[in-house]
């Protein structure tokens, strides 16, 4: 017969077993974190490889696709203002004049609808008017022929022809309104050609060709380049503020930069690839003695002669990318741009308040939130070697080295934060691009487009239409800024 065992051996062997499993599970419990975490660190990297749209990173509207609404939605706050028309503008709305071009009467009826009793002989009480503003049937062409006499010298036989006016230069051609016309379809509208000549048809009545419409912008490019061009680039290289941008193309079947340099006022575009020597060869920034406002492309850095200021809506939606790839471990991010968001809502109101620069104190609560933030980055990102914390110190130190640069909108009020006047410029070449079958056929075709859109949005600017810049150019010759703004050209 064994001997019993003893419950003190049960109990240590027990204890030694639990102790085993409980080991076993610790071990499982460490490989399970070390796998969370290498999961966790995958899920970031795909969360901001993935979130990349045009409202978490310098990608462009366009590069969102159809029907894809970035998920960041606008950086924009709320004005207060109610939808419609605001208090004191004049809108609009049509208003019944006392002279109209015809006046139709239309009788009461001769029975009351009540009683059937006769209403002819009973005077009118009161005229109840409604107007109908229309447009009359296009007319037919009016054809005006000049017959100049020919003459033959009687002495030397020599002829003589009488001089036609300036502008009638061929045998039959169209005349300037028509030509504005189409140039304000295909030019200032960017309606393809055919459609274009369709749309002439419908509305004036008038057959035009579609070699003549194709042909316009080259002709009204050509007519800009000796006195427009010059004077713009001279305006843009002594302004106090130039924004910058560019956006790339398709032309010729290759990838094609367009660039800009615009003002308030002006704008100029000019085409090539995007090295800093293309930038140059628009003749504006290797010439500017004022601040040039831009993004962080670092093709613009070779311009050490102006001071720079960085868009602050292209760091916004960086910072975005980077809190929202991981909410909890980027607070820096958040509070970063919660920093410039505070410091444009104090520089906005120093210039609504016609002050030149903020004060001390403004400045000091700016710098104490910016360096808050970047402190904060540091903590963030701390012994990470995850692919968002290498990004995450990427941008963080943009912001260390470029303090200045961003934050030159606070020094300076007549800096704006962000850089949107190049954007606005710079978007109808994306519209002409699509109307166009997503590319220009030829190099010549886009260089084209970049002169004539210079002188449309310029006009546009100054308060000119874009017809009557077309009419004048085709006409009496290219309308030319003479000053940066229309006040100092009056004044």
């Amino acid at each position: 017969m064994e001997d019993p065992v003893e419950p003190e051996h049960g109990v240590a062997a027990e204890l030694v077993f639990l102790r085993a499993e409980l080991a076993a599970k610790d071990e499982r419990i460490d490989l399970l974190l070390v796998q969370i975490a290498e999961l966790t660190t995958q899920v970031q990297a795909l969360v901001l490889r993935l979130s990349k749209d045009s409202s978490t990173s310098s990608k462009p509207p366009s590069s969102d696709g159809p029907g894809k609404r970035p998920r960041g939605g606008s950086s924009r706050t709320r004005s207060g203002r109610k939808p419609g028309k605001q208090p004191g503008d004049p809108g609009t709305a049509l208003r019944q004049v006392e002279d109209p071009d015809e006046r139709i009467s239309i009788p009461a009826p001769s029975a009351c609808a009540g009683c059937d009793a006769s209403l002819i002989e009973v005077p009118v009480r009161a005229v109840r008017r409604r107007q109908v503003f229309d447009l009359a049937t296009p007319p037919p062409p009016q054809v005006i022929e000049y017959a100049a006499d020919v003459k033959c010298c009687p002495g030397c036989g020599k002829r003589a022809t009488g001089a036609f006016p300036d502008g009638v230069e061929s045998t039959a051609q169209y005349g300037p309104d028509l030509t504005t016309k189409v140039a304000d379809a295909v030019l200032g509208h960017h309606i393809p050609v055919h459609r274009s000549t369709l749309l002439v048809m419908e509305l004036c009545g008038m057959k035009v060709s579609t070699g003549f419409a194709a042909g316009l912008r080259s002709k009204a490019a050509r007519l800009l380049e000796s006195g427009f061009l010059p004077a713009v680039r001279a305006l843009l290289a002594g302004a106090p503020v130039v924004h910058a941008d560019e956006t790339f193309t398709r032309a010729a079947a290759k990838t094609v930069f367009l660039h800009v340099a615009s003002t308030a006022h002006l704008t100029l575009m000019h085409t090539g690839d995007r090295s800093a020597a293309t930038i140059d060869a628009g003749e504006v920034l290797p010439h500017l003695s004022g601040v040039l406002v831009r993004d962080g492309y670092a093709g613009y850095t070779h311009l050490d002669h102006v001071l720079h200021a960085w868009c602050g809506a292209h760091l916004l939606r960086d910072l975005r990318g980077i809190h929202e790839a991981d909410p909890q471990g980027q607070l820096w991010a958040r509070a970063m741009a919660d920093a410039l968001l505070e410091a444009n809502r104090l520089a906005a109101a120093a210039r609504e308040a016609g002050r030149e620069e903020l004060a001390a104190e403004e400045l000091r609560t700016i710098n104490r939130l910016y360096t808050g933030a970047l402190a904060r980055s540091r903590q963030d990102n701390r012994a990470k070697s995850t692919e968002l914390a290498r990004h995450a110190r990427t941008l963080a130190r943009r912001f260390e080295e470029h303090r200045e640069v961003i934050l030159r909108f606070t020094t300076d009020l007549a800096v704006p934060f962000t850089n949107n006047q190049a954007e606005r410029d710079i978007r109808p070449a994306k519209v002409q691009q699509r109307s166009s079958g997503g590319c220009w056929r030829t190099l010549q075709g886009l260089a084209d487009f970049a002169i004539v859109q210079s002188y449309l949005s310029t006009a546009t600017k100054w308060g000119i239409s874009r017809y009557d810049a077309l009419k004048r150019l085709f006409t009496t010759g290219a309308w030319i800024p003479h000053a940066h703004t229309p006040d100092t050209a009056t004044a």
